[in-house]
């Protein structure tokens, strides 16, 4: 059988990918600091630190792995700012060296759309300079510098916006316990904005898609036809069935609030969210579609509402979960809990 290696293999996406890998066939080395979710006679689970090279070498050498996709990574609301960087930039470079050492052909390296940190009135292409304004953004960049600098095997870079699939929790969850329970479901401003998710399938065949690409590229993926997020969330709200209610909040008084927060570590939102949440953000994905023959499925209204009811069924069975990747908890509320109350 062959072999590829997923890094993160735990987590909410690397999960989703390791088992369309499987699916397809591969035998799948899931290397991650959490336990594997899912499990499978051709998944082998490794728990350590892709920033250990001699684990690395000993992985590399023993399955011989045709490729390497590269998901791990710590979120700015999971860890320190030196273990974030540790692991998103020095764990990255690692993980490259080790790819080049060991003659493997391939690396896909899912990057994101933190690189930018501010809203774009404009599809935003791949040659558009990134600027990202906080540390994961900037680890993701530095990151993605990492690995296109290598010449020694291919690599494929996916840029994905924030990524929705059932079980997909964090900072949704939060939305979700609004929706659920029947409160109003704050806005920052008008919210006619427009921000683009894209659905775990989706990104899970972009990366299968590379593995068969020739040639080494920076590709944008996301959601097609993004609607803005009052009207989202509407359809959501609508089809959960609740009494909760979409509301406006003043955008000036609501973001300086939101930085007040942060600053006083009372909020999960950091200084990305609170500079894009009432933004225009969409990214051009007509690259990947014309040389890579992808197309998404779902559109970000779709993709959330089955967010949304997986976790209205498996609500209690959330609540009880413990040594899980930050995607598959909800995140403290922290100060947004007044919001709720209020709400």
């Amino acid at each position: 059988m062959t072999a590829v290696l997923v890094t993160g293999g735990a987590g909410f996406f690397g999960g989703i990918l390791t088992q369309r890998l499987l699916d397809d066939g591969y035998t799948c080395v899931s290397l991650d600091l959490k336990p594997d979710w899912i499990s499978h006679d051709r998944l082998v689970s490794i728990t350590g630190d892709i920033g250990d090279r001699a684990l690395l070498d000993e992985l590399f050498a023993q399955y011989r792995f045709a490729a390497v996709f590269h998901c791990a990574a710590v979120l700015a609301h999971d860890g320190a700012a030196d273990t974030l960087w540790k692991s998103n930039v020095e764990g990255t470079r690692a993980i490259a060296d080790a790819t080049a050492a060991h003659g493997v052909a391939k690396l896909v390296f899912i990057s994101s759309n933190c690189l930018w940190g501010e809203g774009l009135h404009r599809p935003v292409t791949e040659e558009e300079p990134p600027r990202p304004v906080e540390l994961y953004g900037r680890s993701k960049w530095e990151a993605e510098k990492i690995v296109t600098a290598h010449e020694d095997f291919e690599w494929i870079v996916l840029r994905p916006p924030t990524i929705i699939d059932s079980g997909r929790l964090g900072l949704l969850a939060i939305l979700f316990d609004f929706i659920r329970e029947g409160r109003r479901v704050w806005l920052v401003g008008r919210g006619t904005n427009r921000y683009q998710f894209i659905y775990a399938p989706d990104l899970a065949q972009a990366c299968v898609l590379a593995l068969h690409h020739s040639g080494s590229a920076v590709y944008n993926v996301g959601s097609d036809n993004v609607k803005t997020l009052r009207d989202i969330y509407q359809f959501v709200i609508d089809a959960a069935g609740t009494r909760a209610r979409v509301r406006s909040l003043p955008k000036v008084p609501a973001v300086l609030a939101m930085r007040a927060a942060n600053a006083a570590h009372l909020s999960p939102l950091g200084r990305y969210h609170w500079r894009m949440i009432a933004e225009d953000f969409v990214l051009d994905t007509s690259k990947i579609k014309a040389e890579l023959g992808w197309a998404p499925t779902l559109t970000n209204e779709e993709m959330l509402l089955e967010a949304y009811k997986t976790y209205e069924r498996d609500f209690d069975e959330i609540q009880a979960r413990t040594n899980v990747s930050a995607h598959r908890q909800p995140a403290k509320m922290g100060a947004i809990r007044l919001l709720k109350w209020l709400s």
